[in-house]
């Protein structure tokens, strides 16, 4: 019998799953999968099977390696090596920062959504010649700028033919991957693992191992494969026993450890420069074998183990058999063989992987290898790999002698790390400066990066501490760090304890010295406005209309939040579209979808659905390739208006249980300011009532000057009118500060509805909202005055005011708001005329923006850097758009856009 391989032992449903995947590319769909699984499940095998024999397809296929993940872009570089013919038919932009992150070219640090856009542009140029497949095995060892441009360019490949399929090793998570679809494979049962293990057997099996190795190998295909090679023929039949059990990798690991310390010290040499060495690159490898001394046997010896394949590429049976090796061997053979890779690597074109083996081979500090390593970390900045320039730094750190330089350069690969996204590691790396000696600036870089690791990586309540602590350890800036500081507690809750925090350090701030800039006079009137001051409305207010002052840059979300408290979503809009364009140009995309959520929430409250879905969409998309918290704000409220509650309640439920697991108070507030706003237009005021008391509870910044008309409305309407008149008392202290259109046209409309002669304060709300353009304020208004007209017997009048709500709130596409303007003109004795449903209406919120920047004359490859899409994607889009507009070119959609908004 032929000993088994395990390809037979794959599921059959992931088997098919992936076929259906390669079928699909070869029919023009593109896709992704991620294949997960303990170490030795059958990832490989599986990954091997489906794309053996693959005809009419270009097969593009990496090994990530532990070893690699200190190399920005190595992934990529690997994947494109076939297409680097191509990179010269590239958009001039995209063409030069591939080439600067694969170091085939000099440049600024490149931006990663161009270097994805290229390699998207490159398999969309190749996948015009044929399908094209990437498989990326054990891509748990991934670089981390690799894993973002994959991942970014896996996702945009539905309508190319181009799949990708990564495997991944179980317990590692890929936080890039995260929605991409996942296949996982099992543990066979045991009956297949009897089955398996039974034909990979050339002799008999005492039945007592047969039970033992069953039980060792739980189901894993490669362990029931390997084991069995640990025993001799002597020991499978006699019942010796196997070692005490340890995870599946180690077992497998140990049987490769056996197999190879079987073999002669030369061989065994030979493999560790391999595992060292995980480019496979056969010159280096035996320049590296020579200077040590080993003999030309050991090649033919390590191959007719089965362990390797020597040739064009070293390449290991199984990735597990690479660290099986290379943990083996003792730190001092280790150490041997970088240096042995150091010697062989060309200084000239590999300077960088000289200095790391270089670094890997001392054990003990060394300036000059230090000082390579901090080159190496400068190309790597420049190159845009922000991981591999903290992982250089951390590397130069550890070979540093003095105390005071390690802790410095330690810091420098904190900042690294943090721009990097590691913000755990990040953390780590401070906690190493710190303990050696820094300086008070050292120890203000240290707590401000502690800050900014915990703002980023949302957990801004532990922001405010380390930025309290920096104020207070840095005099000259310490106003703006607790300005910093109450930005992160207001954005968690007014009422979390770190925004209590924050307040009072915030209240015991040292005098500004020398000029006032606009830093300090933000601080001392944001705190006299928590402190309930209103004179400071008019000096907030200016600050904020100053909207090219650096103050506002990084301080968005505190932007947003004070453009809502002092009534001026005009000023919001404005804000948000100067970051926006800041961000496009300066490629600060961290900042940019923030923006364009911002503007979303703006398009919300003038009514513009349509254009809050585009906005929205945007947003998300790039959000997705950054890594970017989503902000939920926009989509909460545009879902409220909606007024659908099929859509609107599984969102609220699902953001309300996010608020509580990221103890966000602010967010929590929202949801219930939202759900307020729907359940008003749906005319459930007593849902209404409940939650809108829950948004204004704590008086968040920005939520409560949303929900306060929610809640004086629903108490008005259930009734509990002393609980109205007493939120519109705090309603009309704020709105007569702020003075806008707006604030004083929400007041006036909310006054009528406690008034008992309420017909000019009605007549005041109507034009007031009417001059603000924001339509779902103005409908509301003319709906509250219409009802009170028909209740006053001026039917004729009423319906005139009825009949122009209904038309703003359908033709908006507020339906909750929409039937209940309909029901009132049905009580005045005249049925509402249906909406009709406009052909723009039916696009999707993508296709909506790729129809309106087209129809702004620009080209697919421009919409598609825009959006992050491949031209070949936006063409798609471009055709769906143009057989539900019924036009046929994109000379006509500026037209069918303006006809049917």
């Amino acid at each position: 019998m032929a000993p088994a391989t395990g390809s037979e032992y794959v599921p059959p449903a992931e088997r098919t799953a992936l076929v259906d995947l390669l079928a699909g590319v070869r029919a023009g769909r593109g896709g992704a999968a991620v294949v997960r699984g303990e170490a030795g499940i059958g990832k490989t095998t599986l990954l091997r099977h489906v794309t053996d024999g693959l005809s009419g397809v270009r097969l593009l296929w990496v090994n990530g390696a532990e070893f690699e993940a200190d190399f920005a872009y190595a992934a990529v570089h690997q994947l494109t090596w076939p297409l680097h013919e191509r990179i010269g038919q590239l958009p001039a932009a995209q063409r030069d920062d591939l080439a600067v992150a694969l170091g085939l070219g000099k440049g600024g640090a490149p931006s990663r959504f161009a270097v994805g856009l290229a390699l998207l542009g490159l398999l969309s140029d190749a996948a015009g010649e044929q399908p094209v497949v990437c498989v990326v095995d054990d891509a748990q060892w991934l670089d981390r700028a690799s894993a973002q441009v994959l991942a970014f360019v896996a996702r945009r490949v539905a309508d190319e033919s181009v799949a990708f399929v990564f495997g991944v090793r179980d317990p590692h998570l890929v936080a890039e991957f995260e929605g991409l679809p996942v296949l996982t494979l099992p543990r066979l049962s045991d009956q297949v693992a009897r089955r398996l293990l039974a034909s990979s057997l050339l002799g008999p099996l005492d039945d007592q191992v047969r039970e033992r190795i069953l039980a060792e190998a739980r189901g894993n295909p490669l362990a029931l494969l390997e084991l069995p090679r640990r025993l001799g023929p002597a020991a499978l039949a006699g019942g010796f026993g196997l070692p005490t059990p340890v995870s599946p990798a180690n077992r497998i690991e140990q049987s490769y450890q056996q197999q190879v310390s079987l073999l002669s010290p030369d061989a065994r040499t030979l493999l560790l420069v391999a595992a060292a060495e995980p480019l496979g690159d056969p010159g280096l490898l035996w320049r590296a074998a020579d200077l040590l001394g080993v003999g030309p046997q050991a090649g033919p010896e390590a191959e007719a183990s089965g362990l390797i394949e020597l040739g064009g590429q070293a390449r290991f049976r199984h990735p597990l058999v690479r660290s099986a090796v290379y943990t083996a061997a003792s730190p001092a053979e280790r150490r041997r063989v970088h240096g042995a890779l150091a010697e062989a690597t060309d200084p000239l074109t590999a300077p960088d992987r000289r200095a790391w083996h270089r670094a890997q081979s001392l054990s003990r500090p060394d300036e000059e290898a230090s000082t390579d390593l901090l080159h190496c970390a400068e190309r790597a900045r420049r190159r845009g790999g922000a991981a591999a320039e903290a992982a250089f730094l951390e590397q130069a750190a550890g070979l540093t002698a003095d105390p005071r330089l390690r802790a410095e350069r330690s810091l420098a690969a904190a900042r690294a790390a943090l721009a990097a996204g590691a913000f755990e590691n990040a953390v780590r790396l401070v906690e190493a400066a710190e303990g050696g000696p820094i300086d008070t600036a050292g120890r203000v870089q240290a707590q401000l990066l502690r800050g900014r690791a915990a703002f980023f990586g949302d957990g801004a309540a532990d922001a405010v501490g380390n930025l309290v602590a920096a104020a207070a350890l840095d005099p000259d800036r310490a106003r703006v760090h607790l300005l910093d500081a109450l930005q992160a507690g207001l954005v968690v809750g007014r009422s979390s304890p770190a925004a209590r925090d924050a307040l009072a350090a915030a209240r015991r701030a040292p005098a500004p010295a020398g000029e006032r800039s606009s830093a300090d006079g933000l601080l001392d009137a944001l705190v006299g406005y928590l402190d309930g001051d209103l004179a400071t409305v008019p000096v907030l207010h200016g600050l904020l209309s100053e909207v090219t002052d650096p103050l506002w840059e990084g301080r968005l979300s505190l932007a947003a939040l004070l453009a809502v408290e002092l009534w001026d979503i005009a000023l919001e809009d404005r804000l948000a579209g100067r970051a926006v364009d800041a961000a496009r140009t300066g490629g600060t995309l961290m900042v940019l979808p923030v923006g364009l959520w911002m503007r979303a929430m703006a398009a919300t409250q003038r009514g513009d659905l349509l254009g809050a879905a585009a906005l929205n969409s945007e947003a998300d998309g790039i959000a997705e390739a950054t890594g970017v918290p989503p902000h939920w704000y926009g989509r909460l409220f545009a879902a409220a208006v909606r007024g659908v509650d099929a859509e609107a309640r599984p969102l609220f439920d699902r953001v309300l249980a996010e608020s509580h697991a990221r103890r966000k108070g602010m967010l929590a507030a929202t949801v219930h300011a939202a759900a307020a706003l729907h359940t008003n237009g749906t005319a459930d005021h007593r849902a209404a009532l409940a939650s809108a008391r829950l948004a204004v509870a704590d008086g968040e910044l920005g939520i409560s000057t949303l929900a306060l008309p929610e809640l004086i409305e629903a108490a008005v309407r259930c009734g509990e009118r002393d609980t109205a008149r007493e939120a519109f008392a705090r309603l009309s202290r704020h709105a007569s500060a702020a003075g806008t259109d707006w604030a004083l046209g929400v007041r006036a409309a909310l006054a009528a509805l406690l008034s008992d002669d309420p017909e000019d304060l009605h007549v005041e709300a109507v034009a007031r909202l009417d001059a603000t353009g924001l339509r779902v304020w103005h409908g509301r208004a003319l709906l509250h005055q219409g009802a009170w007209l028909r209740r006053d017997g001026r039917r004729g009048q009423a319906r005139e005011a009825l009949r122009t709500a209904h038309g703003l709130f359908t033709t908006m596409g507020a339906e909750g708001f929409a039937e209940r303007a309909r029901l009132e003109l049905a009580a005045t004795g005249e049925q509402a005329r249906p909406a009709e449903l406009g052909a723009v209406e039916l696009l999707t919120g993508q296709e909506l923006n790729i129809a309106r920047l087209v129809a702004t004359g620009a080209t697919s490859r421009e919409v598609a850097d825009r959006l992050f899409l491949s031209p070949r994607t936006i063409d798609a889009h471009l055709r769906s758009v143009f057989r539900k507009l019924g036009v046929t070119s994109r000379r006509q959609l500026s037209d069918a856009l303006g006809r049917n908004a």
